[in-house]
């Protein structure tokens, strides 16, 4: 429910009694009082409740309902999801100078009035992203997980590269950076016609690395990228990986691997046994989660409904049931339209 929400509330409430939050008994009774003379009105609990439950309802009750739910299913987890919206708030204020610089532009981008109220909606999200990462890890079955392993997951190799890059600058005309690019894929291409002509391939290409590369992380190392494997270094190598998987122990690119960084020629000079599926299956899991949440739109409804009804939950009230299914039709639509 907004913060905004509960202070109007409370504001009305205190018009009642002094200063005093006055004990309701019944939905009848009054929150606020009119007179004027002999004539007498009143604004019961009954009337308040109908008219926020017009405008901000259904917003107040799935947040209810949400957190009782997932403070129930990840008790372990409320802490840490706390923390971390503290965190946010704590370093949106460093950022912002002040918390009044803060608020002003959280009062002016979204509806919320106060950082407190902010803070229990970040609380909120942190813990229904964690419950919907939970939800997919659920979704991953047995043979998900083992075709994975079969068709996926990799022993790691050792990989040594040669680097040419291109000698461009920024104030280079088009033709001239073509120019540069093909002086930069010829030396590679003569890189590859010496090791073809090498009876030592390996230790011609590590004379290769101190004399062309231009990797001077690797080149005093024979341009030893180590034991890789997917993950392991920046997107930027992707290609690079893609292109020493397709090769055998002993043999080297025979033609010019391109990435990012240049072009490249790699030797796959050994490999190890891919792991044990019992020692990596946790990782699996998490990397098939990871994929679902990228790639299926509609994993957050199906999660927070999967836990509603985990949780035989009913609204009892006609017309905010009324709404909460009109809600879960439009998050369908919504799910199927961006597909």
């Amino acid at each position: 429910m907004r913060k905004s929400l509960i202070l109007s509330l409370i504001c009305l409430l205190l018009l009642c009694g002094c200063g005093k939050i006055p004990t309701l008994q019944n939905g009848e009774e009054a929150v606020v009082s009119f007179t004027k003379g002999e004539e007498e009105y009143h604004i019961s609990a009954e009337d308040l409740f109908e008219e926020l439950k017009k405008n901000f309802g259904l917003e107040a009750t799935i947040k209810l309902i949400d957190t009782y739910i997932l403070e129930k299913e990840y008790a372990d987890y409320i802490d840490t999801a706390k923390e971390y919206a503290s965190s946010y708030i704590d370093a949106m204020i460093e950022s912002y100078g002040s918390e009044e610089d803060l608020l002003s532009d959280i009062q002016a981008k979204t509806s919320y009035t106060s950082i407190e109220g902010y803070e229990e909606y970040l609380y909120l999200s942190f813990m229904t992203s964690y419950a919907v990462e939970e939800y997919a890890k659920m979704q991953v079955t047995d043979k998900d997980i083992e075709d994975y392993y079969k068709n996926d997951v990799k022993g790691d190799i050792e990989v040594y590269h040669i680097l040419i890059t291109p000698d461009v600058t920024d104030d280079m005309e088009d033709d001239e950076v073509t120019e540069k690019e093909n002086e930069a894929k010829t030396i590679a291409n003569d890189i590859i016609k010496r090791l073809n002509d090498a009876d030592n391939k390996l230790e011609t290409f590590k004379s290769l690395v101190k004399e062309y590369s231009k990797d001077e992380i690797t080149k005093d190392k024979d341009g030893n990228l180590g034991y890789i494997n997917y993950g392991d270094l920046s997107e930027e190598y992707d290609e690079l990986i893609d292109a020493a998987y397709k090769l055998n122990d002993g043999e080297y690119s025979k033609s010019i691997v391109t990435t990012e960084l240049g072009y490249h020629i790699i030797y796959r000079n050994a490999s190890k046994e891919k792991e044990e599926l019992d020692d990596i299956k946790e990782e699996i899991i998490d990397t098939l989660a990871n994929e679902m949440l990228s790639t299926e739109t509609d994993i957050f409804l199906n999660a927070m409904k999967y836990y509603r009804e985990l949780y035989n939950l009913k609204i009892n009230d006609s017309e905010l049931d009324r709404q909460y299914g009109i809600y879960l039709n439009n998050l369908a639509n919504q799910s199927e339209s961006s597909e």
